[in-house]
């Protein structure tokens, strides 16, 4: 029998759905997360946008194209927040929420809503693994409640992985990076055990670790302390900003001012000079004025920020932010064209900061990341290859680089 897991949106979503596929590997069946003809499709939906929503639905006419006959199993945050949309839908005899993914295996011959909120982590079986970038699950849901966002409601409450699981996975992965991975990484807490301490643990691992997003709040002395004597943590740090403003970040129930922000990112400059730190940036929420917007401008280059992914305002129904007046089209558009320039000049002022210095890049198929996250393009380079680079110039959305040695 062969099964088709195909995801739509966010790294978390990709990790679920590869540590699904591995678990029906192991039952026998022939797995694929590519869009083809099959007997069952699981459908990993995303909700953060409309677009998204739309999407998801659409994704099971797509399926049936290829097999009328198939069974369709929905689930993830679209199906968590609309899932009678999806039980309506011909051919889809399960749907279940962004929770409880775990028992998907368990119900795969059962049909309805399957919905189920605790606070426990769902322990999936570990996702097919390579020699370069492995993703692994400590952390799920959030209890942040930021204004415009829907994932507390769809995923539910922070809930945080057994330490000793995480280790475990780590140590057995054949990668040679790790991304530590969640919806809030920053609130991970098993017991005494929180992020400072798992970094500890970690130390032990044959392997580059990198860190999911975190929120600025996390940052301290104590947890850039442990990084940088577990020696093998790479110095990128993903600070979700979502606004340069302050009376913006108070709308959005965003927990930390603009200056709290700035001192966050100096402290990890002093422990970290080359660190790389991106973020992501909002335009167009309802609240922002010019003013405010020019707040958000001005800020990237005080925060030497090494990339920002830009997002236009996308209301969600049942947020806060959803209730409140929404900007035009044009306006969003125009702030957000001035909001990619403003990203694509600070991203290429820092790559240039590190033209003729040496860097350690982990080649994929098509190029690599070096420790700081900087994309990497090298004449030889093997897949899964790392290497120490001489960095030379700029090239495609990265940095052309001559190979010193294999590391």
């Amino acid at each position: 029998m062969k099964v088709c897991v195909f995801t739509l949106g966010c790294k978390m979503n990709e990790v679920e759905s590869a540590s699904l596929m591995k678990g029906l590997e192991a039952r026998g069946f022939e797995v694929t997360d590519k869009l083809s003809k099959a007997d069952l499709y699981l459908l990993n939906t995303c909700a953060v946008t409309k677009e998204a929503e739309r999407k998801s639905r659409q994704a099971v006419a797509r399926m049936r194209k290829f097999n009328p006959k198939a069974s369709v199993v929905v689930f993830g945050c679209a199906a968590e927040r609309g899932g009678e949309k999806f039980a309506e839908k011909e051919g889809v005899t399960l749907v279940c929420g962004a929770q409880g993914k775990e028992k998907i295996l368990q119900r795969l011959d059962e049909t309805g809503i399957f919905r189920e909120k605790d606070r426990s982590f769902s322990e999936l079986p570990p996702p097919g693994q390579n020699r370069t970038r492995a993703y692994l699950r400590i952390q799920d849901g959030c209890d942040r409640f930021c204004s415009y966002c829907v994932i507390p409601y769809l995923r539910g409450r922070s809930r945080s992985r057994r330490a000793e699981s995480v280790l475990k996975e780590a140590l057995a992965s054949p990668s040679k990076e790790i991304v530590l991975t969640g919806i809030d990484v920053s609130s991970y807490r098993d017991g005494e055990t929180g992020l400072k301490e798992l970094i500890g643990l970690l130390a032990a691992v044959p392997a580059r670790i990198r860190l999911g997003s975190l929120e600025a709040g996390v940052v301290s002395a104590e947890l850039l302390a442990a990084m940088k004597k577990a020696g093998n943590f790479c110095p990128h740090f993903h600070l979700s900003l979502q606004s340069g403003s302050d009376a913006v970040l108070k709308a959005m129930n965003r927990r930390y001012t603009r200056a709290e922000f700035l001192a966050c990112c100096r402290m990890i400059y002093e422990t970290f000079p080359d660190a790389a730190i991106t973020t992501d940036i909002i335009a167009g929420f309802p609240t922002e004025t010019e003013e405010n917007f020019e707040e958000s401008l001005s800020i990237i280059p005080e925060a030497g920020f090494a990339r920002v992914h830009c997002f236009p305002f996308s209301p969600r129904p049942g947020t806060a932010a959803a209730k409140l007046k929404d900007l035009s089209p044009s306006v969003k558009r125009e702030r957000m064209s001035r909001l990619t320039a403003a990203a694509e000049a600070a991203e290429k002022e820092y790559i240039a900061k590190f033209f003729g210095k040496e860097r350690t890049v982990l080649f994929e198929e098509d190029g690599g990341y070096s420790e700081n996250y900087i994309r990497v393009y090298a004449a030889g380079a093997e897949e899964g290859q790392l290497c120490r680079v001489r960095l030379k110039g700029y090239e495609r959305d990265g940095a052309s680089a001559e190979i010193l040695e294999v590391l």
